[in-house]
Formats: structure tokens, sequence, C-alpha cells
């Protein structure tokens, strides 16, 4: 097959793309980043399908988006080798294998989540993710963090968040305002660093010319854009019609809704919003069950962020009105995980026509930059979170006019979780070990202190 043969919306016979990505999504554990170079290795470097900086390219538009951008990526690639079927299968292929794995283990914990098994799981596994999520801070923050007034924004946002409990939203919108006004007078400040080296890489099989794509055009805008409203928030509007606009599942729809369009810099900038919400507004689940609901999405296939489908489930079990609790544990779940995900189609969709338009703005690239610097102090938000609640049983409010700071109750303090989390930064940090093999020895850990008491 020959690029001048290879038809626009066809570059790569569908079955053999289907193959390829069933292929990456049983293998996408670790995060954007290992996600990311999974589909490196396999569509620039193995299957030579595209080439090395089309394929930066894409990452670079779907980095400016909210949402798990390796997922975009999926699909973003998948429309350019196979059209909107492509970019379909890719994008529905990379998270499908997750959403099964974790309704499953969420449902194991709900069942069983009181026995010495699970509860041994869950001591070894809340530790570790401290260590996970603080080598999220020192990566992204290594990226980001070029410029001496990025890093002030950073902490900004961290005390902004950590000692007067500002609004996740707000802090985002603040940043991106500064990094807009700041932008305009400091050139040096938008100068990010490159996702990946410039290396051209091994030859791809079919030119960028054969690449689907398809002219911008404000008609095929506006039908795309109402298609996918209408399908993101339909089983919201059916909700509210089968079970009254109070109940779960509409309160769950709509706000995982507004979560999926602001998670900018990926789930850990988000969670620390989703956490607050659900535990002290919404009720759904107890502090310490976001750091569980953590370890189950990291141990599974596909984005982070995945992490919501386990909120739903834990919560609308609990709260499931007049349907068995089962069966309301379910449809939220998948409720959720809708809501959730069909944006990132949308947006891919939307706005691929008008990528190069996206990347040659600088006002916008500045405004990102800024996001993502608060992003690293959202990130490090949700590491203290994790720490105080998994480390001490107890904590106490600090409230001293606009101050609304939590601190642990030393006396609360759990040795078992102090000694396995320095396990895990021992491994993650000093022997560089991957976040599954992380997990799986404080899995281990965890059991053996519950089941082998000293």
């Amino acid at each position: 097959m020959t690029p001048e043969k290879t038809p626009a919306r066809d570059v790569i016979p569908l079955r053999e793309a289907t193959r390829a990505w069933f292929s990456i999504s049983l293998q996408t554990f670790g995060g954007p980043a290992g996600q990311i170079a999974v589909m490196q290795h396999k569509l620039v470097d193995e299957k030579r399908w595209i080439g090395q900086q089309r394929f930066l390219h894409a990452l670079n538009y779907c980095m400016l988006l909210p949402g798990p951008e390796a997922q975009q990526l999926a699909i973003y690639v998948g429309w350019l080798l196979n059209g909107t079927l492509g970019g379909l299968i890719a994008g529905i292929l990379f998270v499908l294998p997750g959403v099964l794995a974790l309704l499953a283990l969420s449902a194991l914990y709900v069942g069983a989540g009181s026995t010495a098994v699970v509860a041994g799981l869950f001591a070894g596994l809340a530790p570790a993710v401290i260590a996970i999520v603080v080598q999220a801070v020192q990566r992204v923050g290594k990226r980001a963090l070029h410029h001496p007034i990025l890093v002030a924004m950073a902490i900004a946002s961290f005390l902004a968040l950590t000692v007067f409990k500002v609004p996740f939203p707000v802090v985002i919108l603040v940043a991106g305002l500064l990094g807009w006004l700041i932008g305009t007078r400091v050139p040096a400040f938008a100068q990010s660093k490159d996702h990946g080296s410039a290396d051209d890489g091994p030859a791809p099989l079919i030119s960028d010319d054969a690449l689907h794509h398809d002219a911008p055009s404000k008609v095929r805008g506006l039908k795309i854009l109402v298609l996918g409203l209408v399908l993101w928030f339909a089983p919201v509007a059916l909700a509210a019609v089968v079970f009254s606009r109070d109940s779960v599942f509409v309160d769950m729809g709509l706000f995982f809704s507004g979560a999926a369009v602001v998670t900018f810099g990926g789930a850990y900038a988000v969670l620390a919003y989703v956490a607050h919400q659900a535990v002290n507004v919404f009720g759904w689940l107890k502090a310490g069950e976001m750091v569980r609901g953590l370890a189950l999405a990291e141990t599974t296939p596909g984005p982070l962020i995945m992490v919501v489908q386990f909120v739903a489930f834990v919560g609308a079990y609990r709260n499931p009105g007049s349907l068995d609790p089962w069966v309301a544990a379910v449809l939220a779940s998948l409720l959720v995980t809708w809501v959730t995900f069909v944006p990132c189609f949308l947006f891919i969709f939307l706005g691929a026509p008008y990528v190069e338009r996206l990347r040659n703005n600088h006002h916008l690239t500045a405004a990102l930059t800024g996001i993502t610097a608060a992003v690293v102090g959202v990130i490090a938000n949700l590491a203290l979170f994790f720490t105080l609640h998994t480390l001490f049983d107890r904590s106490r409010t600090l409230a001293w006019g606009p101050v609304d700071l939590d601190l642990p109750v030393l006396s609360s303090w759990d040795p078992v979780a102090f000694a396995i989390t320095a396990v895990a930064i021992t491994l993650v940090f000093w022997r560089q070990w991957s976040t599954l093999r992380t997990l799986g020895v404080c899995a281990v850990l965890g059991l053996a202190s519950t089941l082998l008491p000293l």
C-alpha cells in the first residue's frame, strides 16, 4: 500500500487499526506518560503509521484541552487514520478495559470492603498512592515551572486551596487570566519545554498529506457541537425524568459533567476538587475512601480520572433512592463514565480542524501556561489531602478569619501506614520502580500487616 493510493478517510484498514487500538488498550497502565509512551511505540516506532512530528503535533493540541490527554490523543490519532469512526473506536477501546475492571473492583470493595483481605490490600495501596502523587508533583513541576513567576503561581495556588479553601475552578480561572496578562509583558513566561524530542524518528509509511482532515466549517462545527451536547446530557435529562431532579443520578451527572471541563493538567489536578465535593458537600463517601478509589484506579488500565467511576458506584450504593443498591451503583457508575468521557470526543472532533490556529495563538498559550503552573499547586494539595487521611486516623480544622486549614491529630498516627509510605517513596524515587510494581509490593505489605499482626 502506498500513500498515493491510500483513501483519505481510511489511511489504515479499519480492522487492522482496531486490532492495534485493542492491543494498546490492554497496556495503558502507569498514567498518561506511560500511556502516551505505549502509543508512541506502537504507532510511531513499530507500525510507522504516523510520523514523530505529527504525533507530537497532536499531543500538543491535546495538552491544551481539559480531560485525559492520553485518551484524547488516541481519539485524535484514530481520527487521523480512519476518520470519525476511527476516532470513536480508538477512544472507546482506550477506556473500555479500565471501565470493566474498575466496575468489578468497585463491586468487590462495596461487597467485601470489611473483610481482612480487602482491608489489608487497602492498608498497603493507600500509602503507595501518596508516593505516586508526590512523584506527579515532581514530574509536572519539573516540566512546567521553568520561570520564577510560574513557581510563585504554583505556591499561590497551593496556599489558596490548602489554607483558604478557595474553590478549584476559581483557582484555575484566576491562573489562566494571570497567565494571559503576564504573557503579554514577559515573553519568556510562555516558553514551555518540549514534550519530547524533536527527532523525527523512523520515517512513516503514510505521508502527512494522506492523513484524514476536515476543512474548518461553521456548519460542520455547529452540527458536531449540537450532537455532542445532546449525547452528553441526554442520560442526565433522562435520569431527571425517571428519578426526579433531586436524585443522586442527576446530582452526579451534573457535577461530573462540570468536572470534565475543568480537568486541565490531568486527573491529579481535579481530584482534590472532586474529593472535597464528594466527601464534604455531597457526602457520597468518606475521605479515606477517595484514597482507596485512587489506588484501585492506579491498578487498572486507562485514564486515572476513571476514579470518578468508583466515587459514583459507592455514592449511589449508599444513596440508591427507590432502586436496589446494586442496580443504583451500576447505573451511576456508567452514567458518570459517560458524562466524563463523551466531552473528550466532542473536543477532538470539534477542534481538530482548527488545531494549527490554536497552537499558534500566543495569548492562549500564555493562559494555559499559567493554568499548568497552578496545576502543580493543585496536585501538591491533593498529595497533602491523601497524606492527612492516610497517615492519621483523625484530623481537626483550624478556622481563623479567612484561614480554614485541616490539621492531623498527631496522637492518631498509623505506624504501619508511615512504614509502607516510606517503602513506597523509596521504591518510586530511589529504585525508580513503575507504578504498578510499587502498588503490588505495597499491597503485599498491607496484607501481611493485617493478616500477620506483630
